[in-house]
């Protein structure tokens, strides 16, 4: 099968790509600006379900959240209750470098493509298999639904309000991050053995791991983590501060900071209070020191401050929208606009010195390569 672009450490690397919504995709995604060729199945009739998440929608009406996670890829229609249909599938299963799939837990069996049954006839493929709770636990696996159950949402929001989800299926995203990483130790593994083999992750392993210091507190401490807003329990300062006009993002997460801080706002005496001589200290007496840094904060603009305080290494920065962080991007030369067939995406956030990604397709229209992928899987 030709492809536009075959460079890349995946170059030549197939991806039968059965995964849906996010974490799958983003995953796919990845792999394929490094080179592999991603061929993603779409059940008839309306394909992947994210075609249809809108508002809101590019120029075309094609929705933004498709658009995000599915560059660089081929789409093929299979309905795998057809038997053409699921020859086919079988077929590609068989050809495949790599399988994603993000099924209900065996979902996949009574088609002929789950595990035993791909690797039987493909003993080379790496199976990447992704759900919501495992593979025994049959919950669906919706990132809202993780994000509570792990304790994510426990500790998002203000410390009286509710709790909150994230603004972004973080957990999605960071269970395709492992998916691509599993995989590629797994390719590596193939490399050095010739033989594929089955990896498996799922949203609430991967909040769990995510949740870092909260699940350490837990298991380390017997801690209960809670919800705090803005703040941040072992840091202070570390969150927005209002100044004369705006809240700020202050960060003096160590003592030298801390230090850069108090002389930077006019005000050494902090320095020699024992109240505030440690992190520790700082944390304790948090209540005490706060209004003390806002009387000082409150004589200047936010932006004064920005200026003051990063020109002496303190780490600060307004809140801004999304569209002004692209902005920031850009202004600090990440570049992080790309636009493969005229369709802007945020570019893969890695850079490589050898083998840089490549941005060669465009999110593909619903059964847009079904001619190509059939002739190669018939041929």
């Amino acid at each position: 099968m030709a492809d536009d672009a075959p460079t890349g450490p995946l170059a030549g690397v197939v991806v039968a790509d059965f995964s849906r919504i996010l974490a799958g995709p983003y995953a796919t995604m990845l792999l394929a600006d490094l080179g592999a060729t991603v061929i993603k199945v779409e059940g008839p009739p309306l394909g992947d379900d994210t075609r249809t998440w809108t508002p809101p929608v590019a120029d075309d009406g094609t929705a933004t959240y498709y658009l995000s996670i599915n560059r660089n890829k081929r789409s093929i229609v299979l309905d795998l209750r057809d038997a053409d249909d699921l020859a086919l599938a079988q077929r590609l299963a068989g050809r495949a470098d790599v399988l994603v799939e993000n099924f209900k837990p065996g979902g996949l069996a009574r088609f002929g493509l789950d595990h035993p049954t791909v690797s039987a006839a493909n003993p080379g493929v790496v199976y990447a298999s992704i759900s919501g709770f495992g593979p025994d636990s049959g919950l669906p696996g919706y990132d809202l639904l993780a994000q509570a159950v792990s304790g994510l949402m426990s500790v998002t929001g203000e410390a009286d309000g509710p709790p909150l989800r994230a603004g972004v299926a973080a957990l999605d995203v960071m269970t395709g991050l492992h998916a691509a990483v599993a995989i590629l130790a797994a390719l590596r593994h193939r490399d050095a053995t010739g033989e594929g083999q089955l990896v498996q992750t799922n949203l609430l392993s991967a909040a769990l791991s995510g949740l870092v210091n909260h699940t350490s507190a837990v298991l380390a401490a017997g801690a209960t983590p809670r919800r705090l807003g803005n703040a941040h329990l072992s840091l202070f300062p570390y969150e927005p501060l209002p100044t004369g006009d705006g809240e700020l993002i202050v960060i003096a997460a160590n003592d030298g900071q801390f230090r850069k801080l108090a002389e930077a706002i006019g005000a050494p005496e902090l320095l020699e209070d024992p109240r505030f001589g440690s992190m520790g200290d700082r944390n304790a007496h948090r209540d005490e020191l706060r209004p003390l840094l806002l009387a000082r904060l409150a004589t200047r603009s936010a932006q004064e401050w920005f200026d003051a305080l990063s020109a002496v290494g303190v780490p600060c920065g307004p809140i801004q929208t999304v569209g002004e962080g692209l902005a920031l991007a850009d202004r600090l030369g990440l570049d992080p606009v790309v636009r493969p067939g005229g369709v802007p995406s945020v570019r893969n956030p890695v850079t490589y010195s050898a083998t840089p990604p490549a941005y060669h397709r465009p999110p593909p229209g619903l059964g847009a390569d079904d001619a190509e992928v059939r002739a190669w899987l018939t041929g």
